[in-house]
């Protein structure tokens, strides 16, 4: 049984997610699940070119472990939200916004009828591969289907506020690296610019009664975001957990490596 990020989040828990991408299998998926280490995965789609049968698969291999998704797409084009959801995807993030006019359309995107636009497909493993009725299931995807919405742009959090109050929008995720790119301190996460941005975030999230998730970078870092309500905390993915592994191998068998 999955239990979903939405679910999780609204009784305040902290949700622990990975991003996983550049090394897509499911046994990888599997064994993240049987870790107990994360409650969710979130396929990047934005980085890598993965195929919709590599989604359809890893996400049932997350499924079979209990781990929840999402999938962060670029901002490109309605089929590539809709062909995510379709997929298994339990929902949409979407990477390098940069208007309250553009979430609102991703929204329309990941919505059917009277939220949004969505073309109604029961085909899909979302309406259980057509067993479900039309109207059922969109009533059921219009109320479970998780939308965020990345802050990683300067124009973006200027208009954090009016991102936040959309209706639909579940999540504001903040991506620390290219958000410090955009205010111009790359890589400086620490920087007051970047702290005031994550700020304004919060605040907006606050007014409005939205979730917050990020990408962090240490537990210094991590601890810094959960203080100003960030609870949906992505802490590592595919590749930099190789590496943590590669380099714990090398301190344990430290004197083979000399």
């Amino acid at each position: 049984m999955v239990e979903r990020i939405k679910d999780r989040l609204d009784r305040g828990e902290t949700v622990m997610t990975i991003g996983v991408g550049r090394i897509l299998h499911h046994n990888i998926l599997q064994i993240l699940g049987l870790s107990g280490a994360f409650q969710a995965v979130w396929f990047d789609a934005e980085h890598v070119g993965f195929t919709i049968e590599s989604l359809e698969i890893n996400a049932l291999a997350a499924r079979s472990e209990g781990l929840d998704n999402f999938v962060r797409i670029a901002p490109t084009d309605y089929a590539t939200a809709t062909r995510a959801l379709e997929a298994g995807g339990g929902g949409i993030m979407a990477a390098q916004v940069f208007s309250a006019e553009q979430a609102e359309e991703i929204v329309r995107w990941c919505k059917f009828h009277p939220r949004g636009n969505r073309g109604l497909n029961t085909g899909g493993y979302d309406a259980g591969f057509g067993s479900m009725k039309p109207a059922d299931f969109t009533e059921k995807a219009n109320r479970e289907t998780f939308v965020a919405i990345q802050i990683e742009t300067a124009q973006s959090v200027e208009e954090v506020d009016e991102i936040a109050a959309i209706e639909g929008v579940d999540l504001l995720f903040i991506g620390p690296s290219d958000l410090s790119q955009s205010l111009g301190v790359t890589g400086d996460f620490f920087h007051d610019k970047c702290i005031d941005a994550i700020d304004r975030v919060s605040a907006a999230c606050q007014k409005h009664g939205k979730h917050i998730g990020a990408v962090v970078v240490s537990p210094e870092h991590a601890g810094m975001m959960h203080e100003k309500g960030v609870r949906l905390i992505s802490p590592t993915s595919d590749t930099k957990l190789l590496h943590s592994g590669i380099a714990a191998v090398q301190e344990q068998f430290a004197e083979f490596y000399e």
